[in-house]
């Protein structure tokens, strides 16, 4: 028994000097437990901001808007089809209800008795984009029931307000294609910074010493491990795209080549994040646990699983700085023309902006042995 206790107590202090393991096995899962009661913790809180567009002018038009503002899931910014059109386009509206012309008289007569029996005599018509499901289904539901509860309160008989539905995309998607371009910037993402890992290892094993001591220039050894990686990851977006192709159906609607160089530009970015991972660490286990703890927010917050909207405000501005978010953003927009989180030139420039400085940190701190 005592050499039982004796080996207990050296695995004890083994153990709790293993700063590595004891992140994982204690740490890690509060902050996981923490991480998703604060994402889901946001559902009721969630606001969508939604174009108002009055085409009737009519004070029957203006006694609706007050209906709609008064949904606490709706926040109501007046102005033009076009006007509102262009700005779901760039990510600031996630919805658009327009008040058709004729509204005012359609209401007037129906109140007076004269609706007829062939359906509503004017119908509220509702923009959304399918590549934001969450916002699209909630804002669409929102509306049926506002015009439900209108139709019960002036008639209770035939429905007099109708809702119609129209979809900003030129073409229709499945829910896979809004998946694969996620799906695209997470695999690349653990492309680039798992790439800490092998080369902490052989920094350990004296590898990079023995390489950094060869007549090659650093530089070409440096350069050979990124073209490499660039390559899986184009291997990586042609399987990942072309299973969505050949099994699910996805549409690539934009350039092949514009798509090619975001995928190269996001590669790139992860890639120096691993360098710069590298350039810090010490010992491949740090190495693990550091990645682990960089991917994980990445993956939740980012929108790659779960839509930005649901989240609670303070967890928002986090979503902002990943640069999963621009990637994944920037994939979407370019594959199935989805309502953009930030417009793509500035997508391009935050991923260019971590690539430049990343590489620059490692540049200067990297050690070969």
């Amino acid at each position: 028994m005592h050499a039982l206790a004796t080996l207990t107590v050296a695995n004890i202090r083994s153990f709790v000097r293993d700063r590595t393991a004891l992140f994982w096995t204690l740490a890690f899962p509060v902050i996981f437990i923490l991480l998703f009661g604060a994402i889901f913790s946001g559902n009721g809180a969630t606001t969508y901001t939604v174009g108002w567009v009055d085409q009737d002018g009519s004070p029957a038009a203006g006694q609706l808007r007050q209906v709609f503002a008064q949904v606490p899931l709706l926040e109501l910014e007046d102005g033009s089809l076009a006007g509102s059109r262009d700005a779901m386009q760039k990510g600031d509206l996630r919805g658009i209800i327009v008040v058709p012309a004729g509204y005012g008289d359609a209401i007037k007569s129906a109140q007076s008795g004269g609706t007829g029996a062939g359906g509503p005599a004017v119908s509220l018509e509702v923009y959304t984009d399918p590549s934001q499901q969450t916002s699209s289904g909630t804002i669409g539901q929102v509306v049926s029931q506002v015009a439900s509860s209108l139709n019960v309160a002036m008639t209770g008989r035939t429905p007099v307000l109708g809702v119609t539905t129209h979809s900003i995309q030129t073409q229709d998607l499945t829910n896979a294609a809004f998946l694969v371009p996620g799906i695209l910037g997470m695999a690349l993402m653990q492309l680039g910074i798992f790439g800490a890992v092998p080369l902490v290892a052989q920094r350990e094993k004296l590898i990079l010493k023995r390489l950094g001591a060869t007549p090659l220039p650093r530089w070409t050894l440096v350069g050979s491990n990124v073209v490499l990686r660039l390559l899986i990851g184009l291997v990586q977006a042609a399987l990942i795209v072309g299973i969505g192709i050949a099994a699910f159906g996805v549409q690539v609607l934009g350039a092949l080549w514009l798509m090619a160089a975001v995928v190269i530009l996001g590669a790139l970015s992860f890639i120096s994040i691993g360098y710069l991972v590298a350039a810090f660490v010490r010992t491949e286990e740090a190495a693990n646990g550091v990645v682990q703890v960089i991917q994980f927010p990445m993956m939740f917050l980012s929108g790659v699983f779960f839509p930005i909207e649901i989240m609670p405000s303070i967890l928002r501005p986090v979503a902002a700085f990943l640069p999963l978010t621009y990637l994944g953003d920037a994939l979407r927009q370019v594959m199935v023309s989805g309502t953009a989180f930030a417009p793509l030139p500035v997508d391009l420039a935050v991923l260019g902006g971590w690539l430049v400085v990343c590489l620059a940190i490692s540049a200067r701190f990297f050690r070969w042995e």
